[in-house]
């Protein structure tokens, strides 16, 4: 299985910019990913279109499973 963690943030404009982890461990808790979030907001690290990332506004973590064939 492969998991990742998406995050949507509210930008200074008001608009949605959404932050995909892929690779993450599968025992990820809310309490984490609301403190990922919380650090990036603070740290300001990463710019948009849309202004700053300034709010949260959703976390989901996604299983997929993923089967490989091995084809000749």
């Amino acid at each position: 299985m492969e998991y990742s963690l998406s995050m949507t943030f509210l930008t200074e404009f008001g608009l949605k910019s959404s932050l995909s982890i892929s690779g993450v461990k599968p025992t990820v808790t809310k309490d984490q990913a609301n403190a990922l979030m919380d650090i990036i907001i603070a740290k300001n690290i990463f710019k948009t279109n849309s202004g700053d990332l300034v709010k949260k506004s959703s976390a989901q973590l996604t299983q997929r499973q993923v089967t490989k064939y091995e084809v000749a």
